[in-house]
């Protein structure tokens, strides 16, 4: 029994201003990683872009300097600089360092706002080592100079102007992050959707360090956005689109299906891209498959029987974007809208639109329709297919393939499933794993290219009924992830061209068949060492080319005492326990997405069909390749 303590008043704490953010920052930006680092840089810009929604911006500049801090520049009104009547001190000072202050509390200032928590602007500041806040108003530029939270000098005027709008530079703090370095892909793929969902705005970003820039501005919006994500896919008809005016906002979609078997719908809510959904995606997915099941039975394409969600969404790429007044999200970074009553309002505008659509549009209906009719025909395969899977698993041990090697643990917190390439380096593996929480599943070659595939194919391919069997939370609309067997998902395959394929071969299975896994932190890349460096009896596995030379100069070893692994299967047991399977000394590297969207777009170019942009991108990026020479 734990000794008694005293519980008194003087163990109850007060965390004044911002020390709360500073003590559990991932509350306020998710994670203290790469993800939150950049979404400081977000808060920011979406102060910004309500300015541009409430009508006073059409400018946002973001600069990554060379000091390692970042520059968000707008146009807007500025921050306002006039005392407050209550704290007796600038009004930007609050916003800055008070908790839940700001101007988006009532509709007067901003109607319309992404940022509805008061949070976002003192977050920055409270997880910066230094902020500098620069404000352009009624004919003077207002400076104020802050430290993790605190002011550190007063408001004051630094010179004259006739602009106006708000600079803000700030410098993550070391003390908070992992890694203060800014991605400038990152950033341009999420300033590019900004400027696709609020058309006429210009967002600049240069990376100083770099010396490269990128300007973002869009006048087509949503048309324009799911056209630039079906740039490299077979489409069927162009773009549909309608906007339509709710009581308190309103609602903006854009719909077009191509000729592949992934369902793509991107929710945004105040430009805020909620990537777990929520309820104006909810009432979109219902009125659709509806509004399609209504049509194919009115033109005789179902008898008795009904599309599902499924079907009615194979091969679309959809925009959902709604402007709401007062947005409800779920959790402060803002990743799913909860309004319940935005679930029929949307449901009832894409009904009345698209339905409408259908009868002025009778060939791109039918188009649809049919799209959606093949999708219930490969759905009825798939399922004799995986019922087929079922039947031959029962008669292997507990429903198993016979290939699996099981690890004896059967709590999947604490266990790992390795998908290893070939037989040959699976019977290593096996020899040299925990047998207690590692299990192995064999992978015969390069598995299908589902990219290219229909869903009855590709669950006729016993490499891929194998691992959805063996890792147990099923795929699509019957994904349950209370049923996964393995907490960690790890790929192992050779350090060569035809491993980074085989790879790559998996990571388009778990994008396109669940992609939850990777969104949950389930999948992981071993990474195999290249080399061996032997030094008397010692030795030293490197992996990399520029990690080798140094090793060899370092330790004063000639050619002779290094050995190249070409493959798994070179090593013996002991030095595959070693190296990619011990937890203590192995290196793996967690698989996640940065951005759905890129993603998508990425995985279509890269294993679609079309080759054209395939060869394009090569060539754009054939100076980051390592080559294995």
């Amino acid at each position: 029994m734990a000794e008694k303590k005293d519980y008194t008043a003087n163990d109850i704490k007060v965390l004044e201003g911002l020390e709360g953010i500073r003590k559990r920052p991932a509350m306020y930006i998710g994670s203290t990683g790469k993800e939150g680092l950049h979404h400081l840089v977000y808060e920011v810009v979406d102060n910004s872009v309500d300015e541009a929604l409430a009508g006073f911006c059409d400018r946002i500049k973001v600069t990554l300097n060379k000091d390692g801090s970042v520059t968000i520049d707008d146009d807007g009104r500025g921050i306002p600089v006039d005392i407050h009547p209550d704290y007796k001190v600038p009004a930007a000072q609050i916003a800055l360092t008070k908790l839940h202050a700001g101007g988006k509390f009532d509709k007067k200032s901003y109607a319309i706002s992404g940022g509805l928590h008061g949070v976002g602007v003192s977050c920055v500041n409270a997880l910066s080592k230094k902020l500098i806040l620069e404000i352009k108003r009624d004919g003077k530029i207002h400076q104020q100079e802050y430290s993790r939270g605190n002011p550190t000098t007063k408001m004051k005027v630094v010179g004259d102007t006739n602009e106006t709008g708000t600079k803000i530079t700030f410098y993550p703090d070391e003390q908070i992050f992992s890694t203060t370095t800014f991605d400038f892909k990152v950033l341009e793929s999420r300033f590019r959707e900004v400027t696709f969902l609020n058309a006429g705005l210009k967002i600049e970003l240069r990376d100083e360090i770099k010396d490269t820039s990128q300007e973002f501005f869009s006048s087509g919006g949503l048309v324009e956005f799911v056209r630039w994500i079906n740039k490299s896919k077979e489409i069927l008809h162009k773009p549909i689109y309608f906007k339509r005016q709710m009581t308190n906002g309103a609602v903006e979609i854009a719909i077009q299906y191509n000729s592949t078997y992934q369902e793509n719908i991107f929710g945004f809510v105040n430009t805020i891209n909620t990537v777990e959904g929520g309820t104006h995606i909810s009432g979109f997915k219902t009125a659709l498959t509806r509004v399609i099941n209504d049509y194919a039975k009115k033109k005789d394409l179902l008898k008795n029987d009904s599309f599902s969600g499924d079907d009615v969404r194979e091969g679309l790429t959809a925009i959902v974007s709604i402007k709401i007044s007062e947005p409800q999200f779920e959790g402060q970074t803002k990743t799913k809208l909860g309004n319940s009553e935005v679930k029929g309002i949307v449901d009832s505008i894409v009904t009345s639109a698209l339905t409408e659509f259908f009868e002025e549009n009778p060939q791109v209906a039918k188009k649809i329709a049919d799209k959606s009719l093949q999708a219930a025909k490969a759905r009825l395969a798939a399922k004799k297919a995986k019922d087929l899977v079922r039947r031959k698993n029962a008669f292997s041990l507990g429903g198993l393939p016979g290939k699996l090697a099981d690890c004896s643990d059967k709590k999947s917190e604490e266990t790992e499933l390795y998908l290893v390439e070939g037989e040959s380096a699976g019977g290593s593996a096996k020899m040299a794993r925990n047998k207690e929480i590692q299990a192995i599943l064999p992978l015969r070659g390069k598995i299908l290219n589902v990219e290219k595939a229909n869903p009855s194919k590709a669950l006729s391919s016993e490499e891929i009924t194998n691992m959805i069997t063996v890792i147990g939370t099923g795929i699509g609309e019957q994904f349950d992830p209370a049923k996964i067997r393995y907490g960690k998902i790890i790929m192992m395959t050779d350090a060569d061209v035809d491993g980074e394929h085989i790879k790559t071969l998996l990571l388009t299975f778990f994008f396109r068949f669940m992609p939850q896994l990777i969104e949950h932190g389930h999948i992981y890349a071993a990474m195999p060492p290249l080399y061996r460096v032997r030094k008397g009896q010692k030795d030293i596995y490197v992996y990399s080319d520029e990690e080798l030379k140094k090793v060899t100069a370092e330790l004063g070893v000639n050619e002779g005492g290094v050995t190249r692994f070409k493959g798994l299967g070179e090593m013996n047991s002991t030095q595959l326990w070693d190296t990619t399977m011990n937890p203590k000394t192995r290196k793996i590297k967690k698989i996640y997405i940065k951005d759905a969207i890129e993603a998508d777009r990425v995985f279509t170019m890269l294993m679609g069909d079309d080759v054209q942009a395939r060869r394009d991108f090569i060539q754009e990026n054939a100076h980051e390749a390592e080559l294995d020479v």
